[in-house]
């Protein structure tokens, strides 16, 4: 079974039913919705409800499209403590009312020394992975009494939560059954490339993270002059398609695949190119039976 899903935000900022109609033209299962990205008026801070947050999921849902992912993507550990106690604040209200959505995952990506989450030589250090175990814990505490899942993207070199060994680490130092990963294999393949193939790259991160995994996010990328350029719609770059997509169906079975950098122009292509890898696997697979 392979549930496709689009980011909305990739598609346009528009009122709900139109946004809802935008997506359901891909022929998707799904969507990453970030309210404060993909809504032409989004909320603000403070303002969610339960009324609110049912008439979006409805919106949707007539469309036979559910919300995978509530994106809420902050910096949790912003350099100014005011800044994010704000953030801090808009994502545990995003948890409170996350199941109103339909909606059990909330995502965000970890951050970095610097307020835009670019590269900074201090997010590297064990002081900053601290304040982000700080700031989880407090998250991972609201998520716990809301029924709700933090669900935590790492991204390679860059942010605070950088390889597939930190994630480990994090679920040994939290074994909360709020703690979600969103897994972007992509987003984990460091600038100067893997020093493994891709099978074993992918199978590792599966294999210790896979009870974890809630979501996962989809593009391509390339090595050029030794460096990566990633952010590449599916199926333009060097991903190892048929192998990747086959240890998912294999390991975790309907699992939202979410398309980012995907968009008008090239959506659709996207959509048909995952769908017609998955079929050749399932074709050769049942030829091997």
């Amino acid at each position: 079974m392979l549930r496709i899903g689009l980011r909305a935000h990739d598609y346009g900022s528009l009122p709900p039913a139109e946004l809802a109609q935008t997506i359901a033209a891909y022929g998707v299962e799904s969507v990453q919705l970030a309210l404060s990205k993909a809504l032409s008026r989004p909320p603000a801070a403070g303002s969610l409800s339960p009324g609110y947050a049912r008439s979006l999921r409805r919106a949707f849902e007539e469309k036979g499209i559910a919300i995978a992912v509530l994106g809420c993507y902050i910096n949790p550990v912003h350099p100014g403590r005011d800044e994010r106690e704000r953030g801090l604040r808009l994502f545990e209200e995003h948890l409170r009312f996350s199941r109103d959505f339909g909606c059990s995952l909330v995502g965000t990506e970890t951050g970095s020394c610097n307020p835009d989450c670019s590269w900074h030589p201090d997010t590297k250090k064990r002081e900053t992975f601290d304040l982000f175990c700080a700031s989880l814990e407090r998250l991972l505490n609201t998520a716990e009494k809301c029924g709700s899942m933090v669900g935590i993207e790492a991204v390679a070199d860059r942010h605070t939560l950088s390889s597939i060994e930190l994630m480990e680490k994090l679920i040994e130092r939290f074994p909360s059954p709020a703690l979600a990963f969103i897994y972007d294999p992509v987003n984990l393949i460091p600038g100067g490339g893997l020093s493994q193939g891709q099978e074993e790259f992918f199978r590792e991160a599966l294999d210790t993270l896979g009870s974890r995994i809630m979501a996962v996010h989809l593009k391509d990328f390339r090595m050029e002059g030794g460096k990566k350029t990633g952010d590449l719609p599916a199926g333009t770059g060097e991903l190892d398609w048929p192998c990747l997509l086959k240890l998912l169906m294999e390991k975790k079975p309907g699992v939202d695949l979410l398309l980012e950098n995907s968009g008008p122009v090239t959506g659709r292509g996207c959509v048909a190119f995952l769908r017609e890898t998955a079929a050749k696997i399932i074709d050769k697979k049942s030829e091997e039976i």
